[in-house]
Formats: C-alpha cells, structure tokens, sequence
C-alpha cells in the first residue's frame, strides 16, 4: 500500500473464501443466517435476499436506506434488510471493498452485539488485494447536519478520523469521548468489540413498538439506574462512546467508497449519520475522488448513484 498527500491509497479488496454465521435478530427476535461471499472489482457490497426467492440483490447504498428506529435498514428489489450497521462496520473496518451478503431473513443475525464475531469471520478466510484500484473521496469543504443538540460534521483532513462525544445522565456514561484514526488495526483493536448497549427502564417501551425483542444479555450492555446487568462487565470503560463509533463507521459505509476526512459527532445517530452522507453526496462541489482509475464496462451495483462516475441495535439514541 501507498500514502499520497497524507491519504492511503491502496487496490480493492474482497474475501478469500465465503464464511457463514447464523443467530438471531435484535429487533425481530427471529432465526437469521448470513453468508459473506467474496465478488469481483467494482461491486462493492451487495446484499442477496435467500429467503426463499430467486435470489434478488440489493446494494448497500445510502439510495435506498429507509427510515428506521434504533438501526440502519435499507430496502428495495422486492426486500428489506434491517439491523446492517454492525457487518457493514466490520467489512469498511477491515477494507473490505466488494462482497455479497447471502441473508435468509430481514435483520442480520446480532452475534454479541459487536462487530468483532464478524471481524473473526472475515479473519478466519483472510482478505485479498484485487486488480484495480480503491477510489477515494476526500473531503474539501465542510458539511455538516443536526438536529436540537445533536449534529454531525464532516471536515477537511489529511487522513481519516473520527472525533465521538456522547452524553447521557447515567453514573458510568455521563459525558465520553472518543478519537479514531480509521485503519484496520485500529478499528480491529479498539472499536470492533464495542456492544451495542440500552436502558433497563426503557425495555418494555421497546417490545411495545415491536422493537428489542432479541435483546438479551449476551448480545446487549443493558444500564440498570446505577450500573449494568451483565455478569461478564464492560469491554473498555468507554465502550457506549466506542460503539456508536462502530455504528457511524457502518452507516458511513453507505456512502459507497472510502473517504478522507474528519467526521465530528455529538450525540448523532443513525439518522444523522446517513443524512450526512446524503448531504455529502448531494454537494459533490465540496470534495473530490482521489485514486480513479478508467473503469471497465461492468456495472457498479453498490455505488448506486450515477453521480459518482468515475468509480465510483438496541441503542436508544
């Protein structure tokens, strides 16, 4: 791999071998099952909808993310897969540029609660280099979205970065803080194990909207008024702030290619998140792609918005 100007230029990467994970929904509470396969240049990361049909896809783009409560969903083809954000934030985590997701339901299974059951899958097949180039969008100009007192930037960097603040009236939250400089062994090290994390007295309100019911404690940081529930304690001190690192890095993914810049949140979520990208990719005078290459006829599935040629949980929140 190569740096220029500060930023990291490298060619596409996909799996070596496909791996499966079964389990169940966070929010449905249902039986799920998840294959990762690998798929050649320029495909980006495709969902495909095993559920009994003829085998329709859907790529992981922000063109057709629809609104959800507490998760990142997208739907479109004939389906709708919700609960994305953790495996998107793993194969982005890990750049990984092109791969099918074989789904048999409509969440993704939630393992932990992490991203880190998914970085051992992709570990455990390895990932390989492919013959073109990974483009990039850097960041010139600033953007940014909110709403009351939360909000979401992205600005011009030499690298990319991401600056968390979140803020909760709880004795082990309170206000947390957190820095990551987005590479691999960064993101494999410190934010992949972050769980997704929800609040004791606001579990029936959940099942009541149809949300929450896989939840338990093996797959979530449940907070009691004055601590949390689960025997085994939290993975890192600041693991609320690490995960909602984890969660952006998975909506951001939507935006179809890397990026360089620096993302600044305080109290975001999913929502903010993607209408950041969106903004991002409706304001294309404010940055430019980097590592472009002259790209062959096959389509781009993933990108999804033509105006990017060349090449281009329970978390009450």
């Amino acid at each position: 791999m190569l740096f220029w100007n500060g930023g990291l230029v490298r060619n596409q990467q996909t799996l070596a071998a496909a791996v499966t994970c079964s389990g169940i929904g966070l929010h449905s509470g249902q039986p799920a099952a998840m294959t990762l396969r690998p798929a050649p240049p320029n495909t980006g990361v495709v969902f495909v909808n095993r559920n009994g049909h003829a085998g329709a896809s859907l790529p992981a783009s922000i063109e057709y993310r629809v609104p959800t409560e507490l998760c990142t969903a997208i739907s479109g083809n004939g389906f709708q897969v919700k609960t994305i954000e953790h495996v998107l934030a793993a194969l982005a985590g890990l750049e990984v540029d092109n791969v099918y997701i074989d789904v048999t339901a409509g969440e993704i299974p939630v393992m932990d609660g992490s991203a880190a059951p998914f970085v051992r899958l992709i570990r455990s097949v390895g990932v390989v280099a492919q013959n073109r180039k990974q483009p990039y969008l850097k960041i010139m100009a600033p953007m940014e979205v909110s709403e009351g007192s939360k909000r979401v930037r992205i600005e011009p960097s030499a690298t990319s970065r991401i600056s968390y603040s979140i803020h909760y009236d709880h004795p082990l939250i309170q206000t947390q803080t957190y820095v990551h400089d987005c590479t691999a062994a960064s993101f494999e090290r410190h934010i992949a194990e972050a769980r997704t994390f929800g609040f004791l007295n606001e579990v029936q309100a959940l099942w009541a909207r149809g949300l929450g019911k896989g939840g338990t404690l093996d797959n979530t940081v449940v907070l009691s008024e004055t601590g949390i529930m689960n025997e085994s304690g939290l993975r890192f001190a600041d693991e609320f702030v690490r995960h909602k690192i984890l969660d952006l890095i998975g909506d951001f993914s939507l935006l179809g290619m890397s990026f360089i810049g620096h993302i600044v949140a305080d109290r975001s979520g999913h929502a903010l998140h993607t209408k950041l990208v969106q903004q991002i990719l409706e304001q294309p005078d404010k940055w430019v792609l980097l590592n472009t290459e002259t790209l062959p006829a096959e389509p781009r599935p993933a990108l999804g918005l033509p105006r990017l040629q060349p090449a281009i949980v329970l978390q009450p929140s």
